[in-house]
Protein backbone atom coordinates (compact mmCIF):
# COMPACT_ATOMS: atom_id res chain seq x y z
CA UNK A 1 0.00 0.00 0.00
CA UNK A 2 1.08 3.28 -0.87
CA UNK A 3 2.52 5.35 2.15
CA UNK A 4 1.37 9.08 2.23
CA UNK A 5 4.44 11.41 1.33
CA UNK A 6 4.84 14.26 4.35
CA UNK A 7 7.51 16.54 4.17
CA UNK A 8 8.44 15.17 7.92
CA UNK A 9 9.13 11.50 6.29
CA UNK A 10 13.47 10.41 4.84
CA UNK A 11 15.03 8.03 3.21
CA UNK A 12 18.75 7.36 3.47
CA UNK A 13 21.07 6.31 0.58
CA UNK A 14 24.39 4.67 0.67
CA UNK A 15 26.90 5.07 -2.21
CA UNK A 16 29.59 2.99 -1.58
CA UNK A 17 32.61 4.24 -4.06
CA UNK A 18 36.10 3.15 -4.76
CA UNK A 19 37.78 4.96 -1.96
CA UNK A 20 35.22 6.09 -0.04
CA UNK A 21 31.50 5.38 1.10
CA UNK A 22 28.88 8.50 1.38
CA UNK A 23 25.86 8.41 3.33
CA UNK A 24 22.60 11.31 2.37
CA UNK A 25 19.82 12.19 4.08
CA UNK A 26 17.05 12.73 1.85
CA UNK A 27 13.83 13.81 2.34
CA UNK A 28 10.76 11.68 0.77
CA UNK A 29 8.35 14.62 -0.52
CA UNK A 30 10.80 16.12 -2.77
CA UNK A 31 14.03 14.75 -2.88
CA UNK A 32 15.62 17.63 -1.10
CA UNK A 33 19.30 16.54 0.71
CA UNK A 34 19.32 17.47 4.02
CA UNK A 35 22.31 16.08 5.57
CA UNK A 36 25.59 13.74 4.55
CA UNK A 37 28.61 12.47 5.86
CA UNK A 38 32.04 10.50 3.97
CA UNK A 39 33.80 7.81 5.59
CA UNK A 40 37.00 6.85 3.21
CA UNK A 41 38.05 3.18 3.45
CA UNK A 42 41.27 2.99 6.00
CA UNK A 43 42.19 0.24 3.20
CA UNK A 44 41.03 1.87 0.25
CA UNK A 45 41.87 -0.32 -3.09
CA UNK A 46 44.51 -3.22 -2.03
CA UNK A 47 46.92 -3.23 -4.90
CA UNK A 48 50.55 -3.97 -3.59
CA UNK A 49 50.43 -6.43 -1.04
CA UNK A 50 47.40 -7.89 1.26
CA UNK A 51 46.57 -5.55 4.47
CA UNK A 52 49.12 -6.84 7.48
CA UNK A 53 51.05 -9.16 5.39
CA UNK A 54 54.43 -9.63 2.71
CA UNK A 55 51.90 -11.47 0.38
CA UNK A 56 52.68 -9.04 -3.18
CA UNK A 57 49.72 -9.14 -5.57
CA UNK A 58 50.45 -9.77 -9.23
CA UNK A 59 49.88 -6.99 -11.97
CA UNK A 60 46.34 -5.73 -12.42
CA UNK A 61 44.99 -6.91 -8.79
CA UNK A 62 42.35 -4.75 -7.35
CA UNK A 63 41.08 -5.66 -3.98
CA UNK A 64 39.01 -4.54 -1.04
CA UNK A 65 38.19 -4.69 2.56
CA UNK A 66 34.64 -5.84 3.95
CA UNK A 67 35.75 -3.98 7.16
CA UNK A 68 35.91 -0.69 5.49
CA UNK A 69 32.48 -1.19 4.13
CA UNK A 70 30.74 -2.24 7.22
CA UNK A 71 32.62 0.85 8.93
CA UNK A 72 30.40 3.18 6.30
CA UNK A 73 27.48 1.59 8.10
CA UNK A 74 29.20 2.71 11.56
CA UNK A 75 30.75 6.09 10.72
CA UNK A 76 28.84 7.85 7.57
CA UNK A 77 25.49 6.75 8.46
CA UNK A 78 24.68 8.21 11.84
CA UNK A 79 26.94 11.22 11.34
CA UNK A 80 24.94 12.39 8.24
CA UNK A 81 21.45 11.76 10.14
CA UNK A 82 23.59 14.04 12.73
CA UNK A 83 23.80 16.80 9.93
CA UNK A 84 20.81 16.65 9.00
CA UNK A 85 19.31 17.68 12.63
CA UNK A 86 16.18 15.13 12.05
CA UNK A 87 14.96 12.32 14.66
CA UNK A 88 15.73 8.59 13.12
CA UNK A 89 12.39 7.84 13.79
CA UNK A 90 11.10 10.11 11.08
CA UNK A 91 13.69 7.68 9.14
CA UNK A 92 11.18 5.11 7.22
CA UNK A 93 14.03 3.47 4.72
CA UNK A 94 17.79 2.85 3.63
CA UNK A 95 18.63 2.03 0.12
CA UNK A 96 22.19 1.29 -0.92
CA UNK A 97 24.33 1.24 -3.99
CA UNK A 98 28.02 -0.31 -5.02
CA UNK A 99 30.47 -0.14 -7.49
CA UNK A 100 30.09 -3.36 -9.80
CA UNK A 101 31.57 -6.00 -10.62
CA UNK A 102 32.76 -5.95 -6.68
CA UNK A 103 32.79 -9.30 -5.83
CA UNK A 104 33.18 -11.51 -2.51
CA UNK A 105 33.66 -15.57 -1.94
CA UNK A 106 31.68 -16.02 1.59
CA UNK A 107 30.63 -19.14 3.43
CA UNK A 108 26.48 -20.06 3.93
CA UNK A 109 26.05 -17.45 6.40
CA UNK A 110 27.93 -14.65 4.27
CA UNK A 111 31.07 -14.44 6.10
CA UNK A 112 33.93 -13.30 3.84
CA UNK A 113 36.58 -15.84 3.18
CA UNK A 114 39.19 -13.31 4.01
CA UNK A 115 38.05 -12.70 7.48
CA UNK A 116 39.34 -16.35 7.84
CA UNK A 117 41.74 -16.46 5.63
CA UNK A 118 43.61 -13.26 5.24
CA UNK A 119 46.54 -14.27 3.90
CA UNK A 120 45.22 -15.21 0.92
CA UNK A 121 44.98 -12.66 -1.91
CA UNK A 122 41.56 -14.90 -3.79
CA UNK A 123 39.63 -14.46 -0.43
CA UNK A 124 39.60 -11.04 -0.49
CA UNK A 125 36.91 -9.08 -2.59
CA UNK A 126 37.80 -8.57 -5.76
CA UNK A 127 37.17 -4.46 -6.81
CA UNK A 128 35.90 -3.40 -10.36
CA UNK A 129 38.92 -2.69 -11.91
CA UNK A 130 40.50 -5.87 -11.12
CA UNK A 131 42.28 -6.60 -14.21
CA UNK A 132 43.74 -9.54 -14.00
CA UNK A 133 41.42 -12.00 -15.27
CA UNK A 134 41.81 -10.66 -18.59
CA UNK A 135 42.99 -14.19 -20.04
CA UNK A 136 40.07 -15.95 -18.19
CA UNK A 137 37.47 -13.46 -19.83
CA UNK A 138 39.45 -14.08 -23.28
CA UNK A 139 38.58 -18.07 -22.82
CA UNK A 140 35.31 -17.48 -21.67
CA UNK A 141 34.36 -15.56 -25.15
CA UNK A 142 36.13 -17.69 -27.25
CA UNK A 143 34.29 -20.63 -26.43
CA UNK A 144 31.07 -18.95 -26.34
CA UNK A 145 31.80 -17.95 -29.90
CA UNK A 146 32.75 -21.40 -30.39
CA UNK A 147 29.58 -22.94 -28.96
CA UNK A 148 27.37 -20.60 -30.22
CA UNK A 149 26.02 -19.57 -26.97
CA UNK A 150 22.90 -16.97 -26.96
CA UNK A 151 23.19 -15.12 -24.42
CA UNK A 152 26.73 -13.80 -25.70
CA UNK A 153 25.04 -11.53 -28.34
CA UNK A 154 23.32 -9.68 -25.55
CA UNK A 155 26.87 -7.94 -24.21
CA UNK A 156 27.85 -6.99 -27.48
CA UNK A 157 30.11 -9.95 -28.24
CA UNK A 158 32.27 -9.96 -24.92
CA UNK A 159 32.20 -10.98 -21.65
CA UNK A 160 34.81 -8.89 -19.57
CA UNK A 161 37.93 -9.48 -17.19
CA UNK A 162 36.04 -7.28 -14.50
CA UNK A 163 32.59 -9.21 -14.72
CA UNK A 164 31.37 -12.42 -12.16
CA UNK A 165 32.34 -15.31 -14.18
CA UNK A 166 35.75 -14.17 -15.54
CA UNK A 167 36.87 -13.76 -11.87
CA UNK A 168 35.10 -16.96 -10.22
CA UNK A 169 37.49 -19.08 -13.00
CA UNK A 170 40.60 -17.07 -11.89
CA UNK A 171 39.69 -18.02 -8.58
CA UNK A 172 39.44 -21.68 -9.42
CA UNK A 173 42.42 -22.10 -11.89
CA UNK A 174 44.94 -20.02 -9.16
CA UNK A 175 43.41 -21.15 -5.53
CA UNK A 176 41.25 -24.02 -5.91
CA UNK A 177 41.34 -24.43 -2.41
CA UNK A 178 39.64 -20.80 -1.91
CA UNK A 179 36.83 -21.52 -4.71
CA UNK A 180 35.57 -25.14 -2.96
CA UNK A 181 35.48 -23.07 0.27
CA UNK A 182 33.53 -20.24 -1.00
CA UNK A 183 29.44 -21.20 -0.79
CA UNK A 184 28.24 -18.20 -2.01
CA UNK A 185 29.83 -15.72 -4.57
CA UNK A 186 28.21 -12.44 -4.28
CA UNK A 187 28.11 -8.95 -5.53
CA UNK A 188 28.86 -6.35 -2.85
CA UNK A 189 25.73 -4.68 -3.79
CA UNK A 190 23.76 -7.95 -2.21
CA UNK A 191 26.38 -8.50 0.52
CA UNK A 192 26.04 -5.23 2.04
CA UNK A 193 22.55 -5.62 2.27
CA UNK A 194 22.65 -9.25 3.69
CA UNK A 195 24.64 -7.25 6.61
CA UNK A 196 21.46 -5.16 6.54
CA UNK A 197 18.27 -7.17 6.98
CA UNK A 198 19.78 -10.64 7.60
CA UNK A 199 18.30 -12.04 4.46
CA UNK A 200 20.31 -12.65 1.18
CA UNK A 201 18.93 -11.69 -1.61
CA UNK A 202 20.26 -11.20 -5.42
CA UNK A 203 19.27 -7.89 -7.23
CA UNK A 204 18.63 -8.03 -11.38
CA UNK A 205 20.84 -4.96 -11.88
CA UNK A 206 23.91 -7.33 -11.07
CA UNK A 207 22.84 -10.64 -11.76
CA UNK A 208 22.22 -9.11 -15.70
CA UNK A 209 24.83 -7.27 -15.86
CA UNK A 210 27.95 -8.94 -14.04
CA UNK A 211 26.26 -12.43 -13.63
CA UNK A 212 25.35 -13.08 -17.17
CA UNK A 213 21.57 -13.96 -15.80
CA UNK A 214 19.46 -13.74 -18.89
CA UNK A 215 16.03 -14.65 -19.58
CA UNK A 216 16.04 -16.41 -16.56
CA UNK A 217 18.93 -18.65 -16.62
CA UNK A 218 22.71 -18.79 -16.15
CA UNK A 219 25.13 -20.02 -18.96
CA UNK A 220 24.88 -23.95 -18.82
CA UNK A 221 26.82 -26.09 -17.09
CA UNK A 222 27.76 -28.04 -20.61
CA UNK A 223 29.47 -24.96 -21.12
CA UNK A 224 31.28 -23.90 -17.93
CA UNK A 225 32.17 -27.44 -18.14
CA UNK A 226 34.18 -26.70 -21.52
CA UNK A 227 35.99 -23.57 -19.81
CA UNK A 228 36.98 -26.05 -16.71
CA UNK A 229 35.33 -29.51 -15.57
CA UNK A 230 36.00 -27.83 -11.99
CA UNK A 231 34.14 -24.76 -13.13
CA UNK A 232 30.59 -26.46 -14.13
CA UNK A 233 28.80 -25.95 -10.86
CA UNK A 234 29.88 -22.53 -10.21
CA UNK A 235 26.33 -21.17 -11.36
CA UNK A 236 25.38 -22.60 -7.77
CA UNK A 237 27.15 -20.25 -5.53
CA UNK A 238 25.72 -17.65 -7.68
CA UNK A 239 21.46 -18.76 -7.82
CA UNK A 240 20.99 -19.33 -3.90
CA UNK A 241 18.54 -16.44 -3.52
CA UNK A 242 15.52 -15.37 -5.72
CA UNK A 243 16.51 -12.84 -8.12
CA UNK A 244 14.67 -9.44 -6.54
CA UNK A 245 13.40 -6.38 -9.00
CA UNK A 246 14.72 -2.85 -8.21
CA UNK A 247 12.74 -0.63 -6.04
CA UNK A 248 11.77 -3.88 -4.21
CA UNK A 249 12.03 -4.25 -1.26
CA UNK A 250 15.05 -6.88 0.50
CA UNK A 251 13.99 -6.75 3.74
CA UNK A 252 13.54 -4.97 7.31
CA UNK A 253 16.25 -3.31 9.45
CA UNK A 254 17.71 -6.23 12.13
CA UNK A 255 18.21 -5.41 15.74
CA UNK A 256 22.13 -5.67 15.13
CA UNK A 257 22.18 -3.43 11.95
CA UNK A 258 20.24 -1.09 13.84
CA UNK A 259 22.54 -0.50 16.79
CA UNK A 260 25.55 0.04 13.96
CA UNK A 261 23.82 2.61 12.14
CA UNK A 262 21.70 4.19 14.80
CA UNK A 263 18.07 3.96 12.65
CA UNK A 264 14.78 2.25 13.52
CA UNK A 265 14.76 -1.55 13.56
CA UNK A 266 12.42 -2.54 10.83
CA UNK A 267 12.79 0.24 8.95
CA UNK A 268 12.72 -0.52 5.11
CA UNK A 269 15.45 -1.83 3.07
CA UNK A 270 15.52 -1.49 -0.52
CA UNK A 271 16.97 -4.91 -2.68
CA UNK A 272 20.64 -3.50 -3.71
CA UNK A 273 21.76 -1.54 -7.28
CA UNK A 274 25.22 -0.51 -9.02
CA UNK A 275 25.89 2.71 -8.63
CA UNK A 276 25.78 3.73 -12.31
CA UNK A 277 22.56 2.40 -12.34
CA UNK A 278 20.80 3.59 -9.55
CA UNK A 279 21.96 7.40 -10.47
CA UNK A 280 19.26 7.43 -13.55
CA UNK A 281 16.42 7.67 -10.89
CA UNK A 282 18.57 10.49 -9.38
CA UNK A 283 18.54 12.54 -12.55
CA UNK A 284 14.68 11.81 -13.42
CA UNK A 285 16.20 9.95 -16.16
CA UNK A 286 14.45 6.94 -16.13
CA UNK A 287 12.37 7.16 -19.56
CA UNK A 288 13.61 5.59 -22.90
CA UNK A 289 16.96 6.98 -24.92
CA UNK A 290 17.70 8.94 -22.22
CA UNK A 291 21.54 8.10 -21.44
CA UNK A 292 23.16 9.39 -18.37
CA UNK A 293 26.49 9.16 -18.30
CA UNK A 294 27.89 8.67 -14.74
CA UNK A 295 31.73 10.56 -15.20
CA UNK A 296 34.32 10.08 -12.53
CA UNK A 297 37.18 8.20 -12.13
CA UNK A 298 35.74 5.96 -14.53
CA UNK A 299 32.36 6.67 -16.95
CA UNK A 300 29.70 4.46 -16.96
CA UNK A 301 26.93 4.79 -19.63
CA UNK A 302 23.48 3.59 -18.69
CA UNK A 303 20.18 3.85 -20.78
CA UNK A 304 16.58 2.52 -20.81
CA UNK A 305 14.80 1.62 -24.02
CA UNK A 306 11.86 -0.10 -24.88
CA UNK A 307 13.83 -1.81 -28.05
CA UNK A 308 16.17 -4.88 -27.99
CA UNK A 309 19.12 -4.99 -29.73
CA UNK A 310 22.53 -6.14 -30.38
CA UNK A 311 24.95 -2.96 -29.65
CA UNK A 312 29.09 -4.62 -30.07
CA UNK A 313 30.88 -3.97 -27.58
CA UNK A 314 28.24 -3.07 -25.09
CA UNK A 315 28.82 -4.15 -21.61
CA UNK A 316 25.13 -5.67 -21.45
CA UNK A 317 21.38 -5.62 -22.09
CA UNK A 318 19.22 -6.79 -19.15
CA UNK A 319 15.48 -6.77 -19.31
CA UNK A 320 14.28 -4.35 -15.71
CA UNK A 321 17.98 -3.96 -15.39
CA UNK A 322 17.77 0.14 -14.62
CA UNK A 323 14.09 0.12 -14.36
CA UNK A 324 11.25 -2.60 -14.58
CA UNK A 325 9.48 -2.65 -17.89
CA UNK A 326 12.00 -1.70 -19.89
CA UNK A 327 15.04 -2.94 -21.31
CA UNK A 328 18.80 -1.73 -19.39
CA UNK A 329 21.48 -1.08 -21.64
CA UNK A 330 24.96 -0.07 -20.12
CA UNK A 331 28.39 0.59 -21.81
CA UNK A 332 31.30 2.48 -20.06
CA UNK A 333 34.87 3.49 -20.57
CA UNK A 334 37.45 2.27 -17.83
CA UNK A 335 39.68 5.61 -16.96
CA UNK A 336 38.07 8.97 -17.42
CA UNK A 337 39.52 11.02 -14.17
CA UNK A 338 41.91 8.57 -13.57
CA UNK A 339 43.25 9.37 -16.93
CA UNK A 340 43.71 13.19 -15.70
CA UNK A 341 44.79 12.56 -12.57
CA UNK A 342 48.10 9.90 -13.60
CA UNK A 343 48.68 12.66 -15.73
CA UNK A 344 49.01 15.52 -13.47
CA UNK A 345 50.47 13.12 -10.96
CA UNK A 346 53.30 11.84 -12.94
CA UNK A 347 53.64 13.67 -16.33
CA UNK A 348 53.69 17.57 -15.29
CA UNK A 349 57.04 19.45 -14.23
CA UNK A 350 57.40 21.16 -10.81
CA UNK A 351 57.55 24.67 -12.84
CA UNK A 352 53.66 23.99 -13.19
CA UNK A 353 52.80 23.02 -10.28
CA UNK A 354 54.37 26.20 -8.36
CA UNK A 355 52.71 28.60 -11.31
CA UNK A 356 49.46 26.63 -10.27
CA UNK A 357 49.95 26.71 -6.00
CA UNK A 358 51.44 30.92 -6.58
CA UNK A 359 48.23 31.57 -7.95
CA UNK A 360 46.04 29.51 -5.28
CA UNK A 361 44.77 26.72 -7.81
CA UNK A 362 44.79 23.49 -8.21
CA UNK A 363 47.09 21.79 -10.79
CA UNK A 364 43.63 20.86 -12.11
CA UNK A 365 42.54 24.44 -12.15
CA UNK A 366 45.30 26.01 -13.35
CA UNK A 367 46.31 22.58 -17.05
CA UNK A 368 42.25 23.47 -17.59
CA UNK A 369 42.17 27.04 -17.74
CA UNK A 370 45.42 27.04 -20.11
CA UNK A 371 43.86 24.77 -22.39
CA UNK A 372 40.65 25.97 -22.72
CA UNK A 373 42.53 28.87 -24.22
CA UNK A 374 43.41 27.06 -27.01
CA UNK A 375 41.75 26.68 -30.11
CA UNK A 376 40.74 23.42 -31.74
CA UNK A 377 43.32 20.91 -32.95
CA UNK A 378 45.81 23.93 -31.43
CA UNK A 379 48.04 21.20 -29.76
CA UNK A 380 48.68 19.07 -32.55
CA UNK A 381 48.02 16.00 -30.98
CA UNK A 382 45.27 13.28 -30.70
CA UNK A 383 44.97 10.23 -28.01
CA UNK A 384 43.05 7.02 -27.04
CA UNK A 385 41.71 6.84 -23.65
CA UNK A 386 42.88 3.26 -23.06
CA UNK A 387 45.28 4.26 -20.01
CA UNK A 388 42.57 1.55 -17.97
CA UNK A 389 42.25 -0.91 -20.63
CA UNK A 390 38.67 -0.47 -22.97
CA UNK A 391 35.60 -1.35 -21.31
CA UNK A 392 33.65 -0.64 -24.57
CA UNK A 393 33.54 -1.37 -27.33
CA UNK A 394 36.76 -3.33 -27.90
CA UNK A 395 35.77 -4.93 -24.31
CA UNK A 396 39.81 -5.38 -23.44
CA UNK A 397 41.56 -4.49 -20.29
CA UNK A 398 45.25 -5.26 -21.79
CA UNK A 399 44.99 -2.12 -23.97
CA UNK A 400 46.89 0.76 -23.00
CA UNK A 401 46.89 4.82 -23.52
CA UNK A 402 48.25 5.80 -26.62
CA UNK A 403 49.57 9.68 -28.11
CA UNK A 404 50.82 10.68 -30.98
CA UNK A 405 52.11 14.23 -32.63
CA UNK A 406 53.99 15.34 -29.56
CA UNK A 407 57.27 17.51 -30.41
CA UNK A 408 59.72 19.44 -28.14
CA UNK A 409 57.27 22.04 -28.21
CA UNK A 410 54.10 20.35 -26.38
CA UNK A 411 53.55 21.71 -23.43
CA UNK A 412 51.91 19.73 -19.93
CA UNK A 413 48.57 21.67 -21.13
CA UNK A 414 48.56 20.56 -24.85
CA UNK A 415 48.54 16.61 -23.14
CA UNK A 416 46.04 17.51 -20.63
CA UNK A 417 43.90 18.83 -23.65
CA UNK A 418 44.08 15.95 -25.56
CA UNK A 419 43.55 13.28 -22.70
CA UNK A 420 40.13 15.42 -22.07
CA UNK A 421 39.42 15.09 -25.86
CA UNK A 422 40.21 11.93 -25.73
CA UNK A 423 37.76 10.75 -23.43
CA UNK A 424 35.34 12.50 -25.47
CA UNK A 425 35.90 11.07 -28.51
CA UNK A 426 35.74 7.72 -26.64
CA UNK A 427 31.88 8.64 -25.22
CA UNK A 428 31.03 9.79 -29.09
CA UNK A 429 32.25 6.32 -30.38
CA UNK A 430 30.11 4.70 -27.66
CA UNK A 431 26.87 6.71 -28.64
CA UNK A 432 27.15 6.29 -32.38
CA UNK A 433 27.57 2.51 -31.34
CA UNK A 434 24.27 2.49 -30.08
CA UNK A 435 22.41 4.63 -32.82
CA UNK A 436 24.19 2.21 -35.51
CA UNK A 437 22.61 -0.66 -33.87
CA UNK A 438 19.25 0.91 -33.53
CA UNK A 439 19.20 2.29 -30.17
CA UNK A 440 18.82 6.28 -30.35
CA UNK A 441 20.01 8.33 -27.64
CA UNK A 442 17.39 10.92 -27.23
CA UNK A 443 19.12 12.99 -24.59
CA UNK A 444 23.07 12.70 -23.34
CA UNK A 445 22.63 12.99 -19.18
CA UNK A 446 25.93 13.65 -17.31
CA UNK A 447 26.16 13.27 -14.31
CA UNK A 448 29.43 12.40 -10.90
CA UNK A 449 32.19 14.49 -10.06
CA UNK A 450 33.63 15.64 -13.91
CA UNK A 451 30.30 18.25 -14.58
CA UNK A 452 31.91 20.49 -12.20
CA UNK A 453 34.46 21.05 -14.96
CA UNK A 454 32.76 23.51 -17.18
CA UNK A 455 35.44 23.65 -20.07
CA UNK A 456 35.51 19.62 -20.37
CA UNK A 457 32.00 19.82 -20.15
CA UNK A 458 31.87 22.12 -23.29
CA UNK A 459 34.45 19.96 -24.89
CA UNK A 460 31.78 16.76 -24.34
CA UNK A 461 29.35 18.79 -26.35
CA UNK A 462 31.20 19.74 -28.86
CA UNK A 463 32.21 16.36 -29.66
CA UNK A 464 29.41 14.96 -29.19
CA UNK A 465 27.23 17.24 -31.41
CA UNK A 466 24.74 17.28 -29.15
CA UNK A 467 23.48 19.73 -25.42
CA UNK A 468 24.33 17.98 -22.22
CA UNK A 469 21.83 17.77 -19.39
CA UNK A 470 23.07 17.80 -15.76
CA UNK A 471 21.85 16.09 -13.17
CA UNK A 472 20.98 18.59 -10.17
CA UNK A 473 22.82 16.87 -7.67
CA UNK A 474 26.76 16.54 -6.29
CA UNK A 475 25.35 12.69 -4.83
CA UNK A 476 23.99 11.24 -7.68
CA UNK A 477 24.16 7.58 -6.43
CA UNK A 478 23.59 8.23 -3.03
CA UNK A 479 20.33 10.17 -3.86
CA UNK A 480 19.41 7.20 -6.10
CA UNK A 481 19.83 4.69 -3.41
CA UNK A 482 17.21 7.07 -1.43
CA UNK A 483 14.98 7.03 -4.35
CA UNK A 484 14.74 3.59 -4.27
CA UNK A 485 14.32 3.03 -0.49
CA UNK A 486 11.31 5.41 -0.87
CA UNK A 487 10.07 3.05 -3.32
CA UNK A 488 11.09 0.14 -1.35
CA UNK A 489 9.24 1.59 1.79
CA UNK A 490 5.98 2.23 -0.11
CA UNK A 491 6.40 6.24 -0.47
CA UNK A 492 5.70 5.78 -3.83
CA UNK A 493 4.36 3.13 -6.44
CA UNK A 494 7.55 2.81 -8.61
CA UNK A 495 10.83 4.41 -9.53
CA UNK A 496 9.21 6.10 -11.84
CA UNK A 497 7.07 8.00 -9.76
CA UNK A 498 9.34 8.57 -6.91
CA UNK A 499 12.21 9.72 -9.74
CA UNK A 500 9.57 12.35 -10.74
CA UNK A 501 9.27 13.78 -7.35
CA UNK A 502 12.48 14.00 -5.94
CA UNK A 503 14.92 13.11 -9.17
CA UNK A 504 16.56 16.35 -10.71
CA UNK A 505 18.26 17.87 -13.87
CA UNK A 506 19.11 20.43 -15.91
CA UNK A 507 17.53 20.26 -19.45
CA UNK A 508 20.33 21.26 -22.25
CA UNK A 509 23.22 22.99 -19.95
CA UNK A 510 25.66 22.81 -22.63
CA UNK A 511 25.13 23.32 -25.87
CA UNK A 512 27.25 22.71 -29.16
CA UNK A 513 29.28 25.75 -30.31
CA UNK A 514 29.21 24.94 -34.44
CA UNK A 515 32.64 25.89 -35.36
CA UNK A 516 34.56 23.73 -32.08
CA UNK A 517 32.15 21.24 -33.43
CA UNK A 518 33.61 20.96 -36.88
CA UNK A 519 36.70 21.13 -35.71
CA UNK A 520 36.27 18.38 -33.61
CA UNK A 521 34.65 16.49 -36.40
CA UNK A 522 38.68 16.07 -38.14
CA UNK A 523 40.44 15.40 -34.80
CA UNK A 524 37.41 12.94 -34.38
CA UNK A 525 38.22 11.41 -38.03
CA UNK A 526 41.93 11.08 -36.48
CA UNK A 527 41.33 9.28 -33.01
CA UNK A 528 38.97 6.40 -34.94
CA UNK A 529 42.02 5.78 -37.62
CA UNK A 530 44.28 5.64 -34.43
CA UNK A 531 41.85 3.63 -32.38
CA UNK A 532 41.02 1.30 -35.47
CA UNK A 533 45.26 1.10 -35.56
CA UNK A 534 45.44 -0.28 -32.37
CA UNK A 535 42.41 -2.07 -31.42
CA UNK A 536 44.09 -5.84 -32.31
CA UNK A 537 46.25 -5.34 -29.79
CA UNK A 538 49.30 -6.89 -31.27
CA UNK A 539 51.56 -3.67 -30.52
CA UNK A 540 49.97 -2.76 -27.24
CA UNK A 541 49.83 -6.79 -25.76
CA UNK A 542 53.06 -7.29 -26.33
CA UNK A 543 54.32 -4.01 -24.98
CA UNK A 544 52.16 -5.57 -21.57
CA UNK A 545 54.01 -8.90 -21.57
CA UNK A 546 57.23 -7.25 -21.81
CA UNK A 547 56.79 -4.83 -19.39
CA UNK A 548 55.44 -7.48 -16.80
CA UNK A 549 58.25 -9.65 -17.92
CA UNK A 550 60.75 -7.02 -16.97
CA UNK A 551 59.24 -6.52 -13.70
CA UNK A 552 58.50 -9.72 -12.38
CA UNK A 553 60.52 -11.31 -9.08
CA UNK A 554 63.53 -12.97 -10.56
CA UNK A 555 61.82 -16.01 -9.73
CA UNK A 556 59.01 -16.00 -11.46
CA UNK A 557 60.47 -14.37 -14.50
CA UNK A 558 63.09 -17.51 -15.36
CA UNK A 559 60.24 -19.54 -14.45
CA UNK A 560 58.10 -17.98 -17.24
CA UNK A 561 61.12 -17.59 -19.85
CA UNK A 562 61.95 -21.58 -18.86
CA UNK A 563 58.53 -22.30 -20.30
CA UNK A 564 58.52 -20.10 -23.24
CA UNK A 565 61.73 -21.59 -24.26
CA UNK A 566 60.50 -24.80 -23.98
CA UNK A 567 57.68 -24.07 -25.96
Amino acid sequence: MEQSVNANTYVIGVDFGTLSGRAVVVRVSDGAEVGSAVHEYAHGVIEDSLPGSSTRLGPDWALQSPQDWLEVLRVAVPSAVAAAGIAPSDIIGIGTDFTACTVLPTTADGTPLCAETPELPHAWPKLWKHHAAQSHADRINAVAAARGEPWLRRYGGRISSEWEFAKGLQVLEEDPGVYARAERWIEAADWIVWQLTGVETRNVCTAGYKGILQDGAYPSADYLAALNPGFASFTDKLATAPVAPLGGLAGRLTGWAAAWTGLPEGIAVAIGNVDAHVTAAAADAVRPGQMVAIMGTSTCHVMPSDQLAEVPGMCGVVRDGIVPGLWGYEAGQSGVGDIFAWFVDNGVPASSTSRAAARGLSTHEYLTELAAAQAVGEHGLVALDWHNGNRSILVDHHLSGVIVGQTLATRPEDVYRALIEATAFGARLIVETFERSGVPVEEFVVAGGLLKNRFLMQVYADVLRRPLSLIGSEQGPALGSAIHAAVAAGAYKDIEQAAAAMGKRTVAAYVPDEKNAAAYDLLYAEYRRLHDLFADGAVLHTLRHIRNQATAPPTDRADTLGKEERA
